[in-house]
């Protein structure tokens, strides 16, 4: 079964309470539906959304099996290895051995990570928005490892390198896919 991006919600809920993890599952749901559409794969921004939805689905309960526990789950309830593969492939690296292969992995991958430290730094601004957030910022934001220090810039820098695109590239875009965000307040 591949589920709608209703059908993940319902999913990420299930197995997440807390406002942090739906917040972002939404978030990157979003950002995987803008990309899809920016990269020429609209057909499938459904399925990209989904995967984006669901990529932390075992993080709240299962944060020592991240990425292996997810897996689990979504065997159980029956969904398409397709998406599996998809959700766990964000953890390369971490937790699991799957490398990223298709274009929309590497974007997830690529933005996972970014996607938080982007919130961080729209936080910090008078603003609290990443409306008016610009590259430059997120640049330095990026080069001061003690600012969202969880975030990881050895995933995002490999991201980008998977994907073939200037870290810059990815900043930008990924800004403007969660300034597209229903979820980025």
């Amino acid at each position: 079964m591949i589920p709608t991006p209703k059908e993940a919600w319902a999913l990420l809920n299930e197995y997440n309470k807390g406002e942090f993890h739906l917040k972002h599952g939404r978030i990157v749901g979003d950002v995987m539906r803008w990309y899809a559409e920016k990269l020429g794969y609209g057909e499938q921004a459904d399925f990209w959304e989904t995967v984006g939805i669901l990529h932390d689905l075992d993080f709240e309960q299962y944060p020592e099996q991240h990425c292996i526990k997810s897996q689990e789950i979504m065997r159980e309830h029956g969904i398409d290895e397709s998406i599996i593969r998809a959700a766990a492939s964000h953890g390369y690296g971490l937790t699991v051995d799957i490398q990223p292969e298709h274009e929309m992995e590497k974007v997830l991958y690529a933005t996972d990570e970014l996607t938080g430290l982007i919130g961080a730094a729209a936080i910090m601004r008078p603003s609290h928005s990443v409306n008016d957030l610009e590259v430059k910022s997120i640049k330095k934001k990026f080069k001061d490892k003690k600012f969202a220090a969880g975030c990881s810039r050895e995933v995002i820098e490999n991201g980008a390198k998977m994907l073939g695109w200037e870290l810059e590239q990815l900043f930008d875009d990924t800004i403007q896919a969660m300034r597209a965000s229903d979820a980025v307040e």
